[in-house]
């Protein structure tokens, strides 16, 4: 594993480089001075999004969802709690297919909520459905 890791910051999407023992303290961007792990779930557009899985070495937790989707409205306590678990680990961002057709498009999301999970621009998983907490948790951790 490299010295340090890029990350791109979830307030103002200035890239970082953070040295790999000073992951768990979360570290400030350098554009902004704002906290880079925060272990929130950040709402991205395309732009933002392509950015966040083009230039982060952390893996990318990918919720695509819809506003109008019960399974989606019950999971997102439990995605949001996933991210906090994770915090140190890897970024958690929503993706609305309705705002953001052309992305729901380009990654064939066709049942939501889907889950997926990237790292270093590419996906290597994905999961259809809704999940309980501990389901999620143990699906990520086999990515990871």
């Amino acid at each position: 594993m490299p010295h340090t890791v890029h990350i791109v910051c979830p307030h103002c999407d200035g890239i970082n480089r953070i040295p790999n023992d000073k992951l768990s303290a979360g570290g400030k961007c350098g554009k902004c001075q704002k906290q880079l792990l925060t272990g929130d779930v950040i709402e991205l557009n395309t732009s933002r999004f392509n950015k966040h899985i083009q230039k982060n070495d952390l893996p990318i937790l990918v919720d695509f969802w819809a506003p109008w989707c019960g399974p989606c409205k019950m999971m997102a306590p439990i995605f949001q709690q996933t991210a906090h678990h994770f915090q140190y680990q890897l970024t958690a961002v929503k993706v609305n297919t309705e705002q953001e057709q052309s992305l729901a498009g380009q990654y064939n999301i066709r049942n939501i909520p889907t889950l997926a999970i990237f790292h270093h621009n590419k996906e290597i998983a994905r999961q259809a459905g809704a999940m309980d907490k501990n389901s999620l948790i143990q699906w990520v951790q086999q990515y990871l």
